[in-house]
């Protein structure tokens, strides 16, 4: 709003014809320079945030997407006596995870949605980009 503000101040002194050129070339050089700066901070703030967003959301969806991965082939069997672990094959890599069906179905809950919020963060910042290139 205050860019918007900004604005106005030197398109209306600059279309007065700047009749006290020493006092009003002031003016315009003020305001056209803070909504000159405060225009780049809000575009740069903005294309900046969601950057920063989209990749802590795309290292929290790997993560998440690691932790269900480790998980796929070890199976709980309930014994009359204690659970019994089933490994139906060996791990490939250094993560090894054991959930039951509640927790998987929740982690594969929690790795979609971490893969829509990314995308959404990158769509949002693609747009802040669209619009910063649109600007005059």
């Amino acid at each position: 709003m205050l860019c918007v503000f900004g604005a106005l101040v030197w398109i209306l002194v600059a279309d007065s014809k700047v009749p006290v050129p020493l006092l009003q070339g002031w003016v315009i050089f003020v305001s056209l320079l803070t909504f000159i700066l405060s225009s780049a901070y809000l575009i740069i703030f903005d294309i900046v945030y969601h950057f920063m967003a989209l990749l802590f959301y795309f290292s929290a969806f790997v993560l998440e997407a690691a932790t269900v991965a480790a998980s796929v082939g070890a199976v709980k069997l309930p014994n009359s006596t204690a659970s019994v672990l089933c490994i139906s094959y060996p791990p490939q890599g250094n993560i090894f995870t054991v959930l039951d069906g509640t927790q998987y179905n929740i982690n594969v809950a929690a790795t979609i949605f971490a893969f829509v919020v990314t995308v959404c963060y990158g769509c949002s910042m693609m747009m802040g980009f669209r619009r910063w290139r649109m600007s005059p």
